[in-house]
């Protein structure tokens, strides 16, 4: 997969597969959007997410928000996790989301809710009780609406469970009073970081 960045805009556009790295449907490939503005993380970053979750991710109840083309949440359902939560306010990519989640068979295991953060946690109290949360909001997004969006997320994580960030390289890291940094990860231009509760 290539991510390329047109000059006259900052928006960002995938061109080429996106496959399941890991796990059970390792090698599957996943549809792409057919649309500019949306950053699929990549395979590499992607990998190295994985590789420190590892043990985290069997059994879990997975939230993938910001979930875009859903890779990250299919990638956890491939390599274990009982079930995962999709949160995206995009209607196009909701709808890509469940094309590759019946791509993979595993539609059952997937719930693709529409909605913004952190407003949706306020509004469905259904999403609730998470082992592992990953988020990755649009780069642009604010340093106050981070510290909003993971306030609001850390109360719907279980205790012991993890949350990680995923954000633009020169980014600072954002505290939380509810999560405990852990770890920063650098690879390219993102980073993430990774939260206790």
């Amino acid at each position: 997969m290539v991510l390329l960045r047109t000059k006259k805009t900052s928006r960002i556009f995938c061109r080429g597969p996106i496959r399941v790295i890991g796990g059970d449907f390792k090698g599957r490939r996943l549809l792409s959007p057919r649309w500019n503005g949306l950053r699929p993380t990549s395979d590499r970053l992607r990998g190295t997410l994985f590789n420190v979750l590892n043990n985290r991710i069997k059994d879990a109840v997975f939230l993938d928000g910001f979930s875009g083309t859903g890779a990250i949440g299919i990638e956890a359902i491939s390599r274990g996790a009982a079930t995962v939560v999709f949160i995206e306010r995009d209607p196009r990519a909701t709808a890509l989301i469940e094309e590759n989640l019946d791509r993979c068979s595993v539609t059952k295991q997937g719930t693709v809710v529409h909605g913004s953060f952190p407003e949706i946690l306020d509004e469905d109290h259904e999403i609730n009780g998470f082992d592992v949360v990953v988020l990755d909001p649009p780069y642009e997004c604010a340093e106050s609406g981070i510290g909003a969006i993971l306030s609001a997320v850390a109360a719907r994580v279980l205790s012991g469970g993890c949350v990680v960030l995923e954000r633009p390289r020169k980014s600072r890291t954002a505290n939380v009073e509810a999560l405990n940094h852990q770890r920063r990860i650098t690879s390219g231009r993102s980073v993430l970081d990774f939260y206790g509760k």
